[in-house]
């Protein structure tokens, strides 16, 4: 078992993830199998209570695990499912390493940070290290895992005991088993345009100081880094020249993968890890390069409106917008995703600030498509629903995502079926029309864990289902769920009537996973995140059908077997 040990510096937020799975996705196309280990050093359970503001998106696993939504890069990226063990937090070790405390298997010893939360660090990395996560179950040879997401550099407090959790473990994986690169800053102030090497000094040294040295360091940037400032970090920070790597901004994180390449990784990993690969990257870093090299080179544009209350920070919607650009990127079309705030789609907005109001409908008029995505409490929901009439009487393609098909049922109990207080339980407890309740048994109380997650089967109600060709006529589906409310099914027959079709249901035939609208280019609401299940070669069906409706070309689609046209 080879181990890569991902650490960052200087600020978080810099791309560790994306190098990390950049990294896993050479060494996987070098013949290896690959998992990924999050870490995570807040000292919450998972990532499921939080407000998407705090760390961006909660991404969901096929076993139901709420995780940081690196690990979703991870799954894109490699193509791999991964598992909620793969989510390390401190709240995670110190509830295990407490609950072993109580049992007493520690045996009347003073329980401490060193040795037993290091050691139960390094215990659930080997165990976890060796989990299949490819389709074939065959167990993983070497992972990318990135440590310190949460303030993401090396000194945080709080992130200590899992640095010399590391410090101890590299030297029982032995020399040739462990490597670690360290993801670091080189800024380019603008009064002097000159790139600093300063902070990735100060942090490499950091690093040192705890124990850890880093085999390679990769230096992010705005602009492409100078051979001169390449030279100075080799120097100052007592490493070769070929151990600096850099990565700059580029159009798109696809590009990351072959700029690495590029740079000899490869090669270097094959002498540092002794490992029986060629230097030559395979036919899959191939694929790679001509989905980077396509991608920029694309010029007609689709343009999506994504009508959500997280809009402010582009991370709250991270598995979204990746699922969207895969589906652009099949139909050779470049994204246009407009991000709108719900509110200022709604009436008080047009009464305080009318100019932002009249900004947001512009957006959505002159969007391609709408997406309505999940989310969580009543604020924004009318917007959303004005969004959703717009696109239902317009004829505009929509598709909504878990609160978006909820959200869509209940507009069309309000203006269709003239239920003017249909409304759901979530928002409006007394509603003489619930359209949308609570399932008892996800909503016992505690919030964290408790609503209906992960991967869970679909069964389509009938042939004559544009999502159902999309899926390639497949008799049921299995997608990843996050939702504590539901349509409810007594009320189907009457949407039915109306021409809102319920085509997909879960095992049962109790909850409603599906809907399609009669008589419109593509309406389609599902209760499950397809986001999530999305990959850059293999785009998620529903959100292939949205851009194949906004583009005009979905009928043709259909036609054609659901085959794309040749490139």
């Amino acid at each position: 078992m080879k181990y890569i040990l991902v650490t960052g510096g200087v600020i978080s937020g810099i791309g560790k993830g994306i190098i990390a799975s950049s990294i896993g996705t050479i060494l996987k196309s070098c013949g290896l199998r690959v998992t990924a280990i999050k870490i995570d050093p807040y000292i919450n359970i998972d990532a499921g209570t939080f407000s998407p503001y705090e760390h961006g998106e909660v991404f969901v696993l096929n076993d139901g695990g709420e995780v940081d939504l690196d690990l979703g890069n991870y799954e894109r990226f490699l193509d791999i499912s991964l598992y909620k063990d793969n989510n390390i937090t401190t709240g995670k070790i110190y509830q295990h390493v407490i609950n072993k405390e109580r049992h007493g298997d520690y045996l009347g010893k003073t329980v401490q940070v060193v040795p037993h939360i290091t050691d139960a660090v390094q215990e659930w990395v080997m165990n976890q290290a060796k989990v299949p996560v490819d389709d074939d179950r065959k167990e993983p040879q070497i992972y990318p895992t990135s440590l310190f997401q949460l303030g993401g550099t090396i000194g945080d407090i709080e992130g200590m005991p899992f640095v010399e959790a590391f410090r101890q473990f590299q030297f029982k994986a032995k020399r040739d088993n462990f490597c670690n690169i360290h993801v670091s800053l080189v800024p380019q102030p603008n009064a002097t345009g000159e790139q600093k090497t300063k902070p990735t000094q100060n942090s490499v040294r950091a690093l040192r100081g705890l124990g850890l040295s880093p085999d390679l360091i990769v230096c992010r940037s705005a602009k492409p880094i100078e051979m001169a400032v390449k030279e100075k970090i080799s120097m100052f920070c007592h490493v070769e020249p070929e151990q600096v790597i850099f990565i700059h901004d580029v159009s798109s994180t696809y590009r990351v993968p072959i700029l690495l390449e590029e740079q000899g990784i490869i090669k270097y990993f094959k002498q540092r890890l002794n490992l029986p690969i060629d230097d030559q990257p395979s036919d899959l870093l191939m694929k790679w390069k001509k989905m980077a090299d396509r991608y920029e080179r694309l010029l007609k544009v689709c343009s999506i409106a994504l009508v959500g209350k997280y809009t402010k920070l582009s991370d709250c919607y991270a598995s979204v917008f990746k699922a969207l650009e895969h589906s652009a990127l099949a139909i050779n079309h470049k994204l246009d995703l407009m991000y709108i705030d719900s509110i200022d789609l709604e009436r008080s907005t047009e009464v305080e600030n009318p100019v932002k109001y009249h900004q947001a409908w512009q957006k959505l008029c002159k969007a391609d498509g709408i997406l309505v995505p999940g989310g969580f409490g009543i604020r924004g929901t009318e917007g959303k629903l004005q969004a959703i009439s717009w696109a239902r009487t317009k004829k505009k393609p929509f598709l909504g995502v878990c609160l978006g098909m909820q959200l869509a049922v209940v507009e069309f109990a309000r203006n269709c079926l003239n239920w003017k207080d249909a409304n759901s339980t979530e928002f409006d407890p007394d509603t003489k029309n619930p359209v949308v309740i609570d399932m008892p048994e996800h909503n016992p109380g505690d919030m964290g864990g408790t609503m209906r997650l992960g991967k869970r089967r679909t069964v389509f109600k009938t042939q004559n289902s544009v999502l159902r060709k999309l899926y390639g006529n497949e008799m049921f589906v299995e997608e990843r769920h996050r939702h504590r409310y539901e349509v409810n099914p007594e009320l189907i027959c009457s949407f039915e009537e109306k021409g809102l079709k319920f085509v997909g249901h879960d095992m049962e035939g109790n909850r409603m996973e599906i809907i399609e609208l009669e008589n419109h280019p593509y309406f389609v609401g599902v209760q499950f995140h397809p986001e999530f299940s999305s990959r850059p070669m293999k785009p998620s069906p529903p959100y292939l059908g949205l851009l194949l409706a906004a583009t005009g070309t979905l009928s043709a689609y259909l036609q054609r077997g659901c085959k794309l046209s040749p490139r």
